[in-house]
């Protein structure tokens, strides 16, 4: 079994009490089978509070009323850890927030903006990232899976991510690259040609392509407002209710006055960013390479490669989006920390829902 990871994966450590926002509240923590077993023979008074404080039918730990977990206590700290030790875990406290996109005789474990020590490390991060892969013992067989398409499909990312990653471009030329080379790739597929994609790939990678798609962008009317991208935020299921006010409150910053209105703050904008936050470009790298390595390889089972990189784009300037609106609402000011924090909370409610995800990638995908 071959396992990718990215260089910055073992940097991480769980900050624990120290973190601004627990990931043991706000979503529902669903219980693997082979920890249910071990909480039923948990022995003593601390087993009898397991076994209540676990939704059987749900298969899941109950929440209070603020949605903490029934094992969260007053310092933020896990009892259930503190009684029974690490190995009492279930599989998704063991893991977060390590994610992991599975394939025949693959594993990809990248870890999630969704924690806040993640997003702090992909916006404190100035050098490209790197992914090293490694091989374990182990092995497994999917039922229709195309290794073929899967096989092309790595090839373009890492192009993919060499292209994002080439600073002697443009953001934007990086991002029209990538973009290009999905579309041209997906309707290869569609008429059956996947032999076709190997001469997409190695045409996106000219100096040709560069400059033709900055002449594109160059010609492309840009006085385009994001609000219609904005607005699907509101066709996703409500997580938590405070996020539900913040969209409100980004929407009525942003866009209360039109489209004039909003270019004069785009503008305003960008004239401070590129005064005050001189790593904005590499922060756009950074989180396209995050959900480009995440998420477009995913195409394997749906076939949805246009999709997954227009997905992966309106992720990141929706997050930019928001970090603008913040900014007007500081009147002129936005710390790392905030950027941090909107990045995670951005994650949470996006990528930490089944549903949400697959909504997200095929309203924002189109």
């Amino acid at each position: 079994m071959l396992y990718t990871i990215p260089d910055y994966y073992k940097e991480f450590k769980c900050t624990a009490d120290k973190c601004e926002d627990t990931c043991c509240a706000g979503w529902q923590i669903v219980v693997d089978r082979k920890s249910l077993s071990r909480y039923r023979q948990v022995k003593g008074k601390f087993g009898k509070r397991v076994r209540k404080s676990v939704d059987w039918k749900e298969r899941a730990f109950r929440q209070d009323r603020e949605r903490r977990c029934a094992f969260l206590n007053e310092e933020n700290l896990c009892d259930l850890y503190a009684n029974l030790g690490e190995k009492s875990l279930c599989r998704t406290c063991r893991l977060y927030p390590r994610h992991i996109e599975e394939f025949e005789g693959v594993r990809e474990i990248s870890l999630s903006a969704s924690c806040p020590e993640v997003a702090r490390i992909l916006l404190e991060r100035r050098t490209p990232v790197k992914f090293r892969t490694y091989e374990k013992a182990g092995e497994e067989e999917y039922e229709d899976f195309d290794p073929f398409l899967f096989s092309v499909l790595l090839d373009a990312r890492e192009v993919m991510l060499q292209i994002l990653q080439n600073r002697e471009l443009s953001i934007e030329v990086r991002e029209g690259l990538v973009l290009g080379m999905a579309h041209d790739m997906q309707r290869r597929v569609q008429r059956r040609e996947l032999f076709e994609c190997s001469h997409v790939i190695e045409r996106y990678q000219t100096d040709e392509a560069a400059e033709f798609t900055r002449s594109v962008i160059e010609k492309e009317d840009r006085k385009r407002t994001s609000q219609q991208l904005f607005s699907k935020l509101y066709q996703l299921e409500l997580l938590k209710e405070d996020w539900g006010i913040l969209l409100v409150e980004t929407e009525d910053l942003l866009y209360k006055e039109g489209e004039t209105g909003y270019w004069k703050k785009k503008a305003a904008f960008e004239a401070w960013r590129k005064k005050y936050l001189e790593d904005w470009d590499i922060h756009t790298e950074q989180l396209l390479v995050y959900f480009i390595f995440t998420y477009f390889v995913g195409a394997v089972y749906d076939g949805e490669i246009y999709a997954k990189v227009r997905f992966s784009i309106s992720m990141v300037h929706l997050i930019q989006e928001l970090w603008m609106a913040r900014w007007l609402k500081n009147e002129g000011q936005l710390t790392k920390e905030e950027m941090v924090e909107l990045l995670y909370r951005f994650s949470r409610e996006v990528e930490h829902s089944d549903k949400n995800l697959k909504r997200a990638e095929r309203i924002m995908g189109r």
